[in-house]
């Protein structure tokens, strides 16, 4: 998995391509929380994700409640249809902010 930041203004966007599995999530989770500390609204483009696991799904809810205590947004965009879902089954498509 590899994750390019790059940052327009008060937002940070996060472009994430391949797996994000048990092995990957953690790095993941790092970089999410590390933009936080930089602004308060995060985008993550999942347009080269071809997989997401439940450690991925964690991520993410992490990254969640850190936009909300922070009174910031989280956005996850381009997500296929495999990883669709995945959030649809697990209820994340309820919890995360998918565009």
């Amino acid at each position: 998995m590899q994750v390019t930041e790059t940052r327009e203004g008060e937002v940070i966007q996060l472009s994430v391509e391949g797996r994000v599995d048990t092995t990957t999530a953690p790095d993941l989770q790092k970089q999410i929380l590390d933009a936080f500390q930089k602004v308060r609204h995060v985008v993550i483009d999942f347009m080269n994700v071809e997989y997401i696991s439940s450690a991925g799904l964690r991520a993410l809810l992490l990254g969640q409640k850190t936009a909300t205590s922070k009174g910031g947004s989280l956005k996850i965009l381009n997500v296929n249809d495999a990883v669709k879902q995945v959030f649809d089954m697990s209820g994340f498509s309820k919890i995360l902010t998918i565009e």
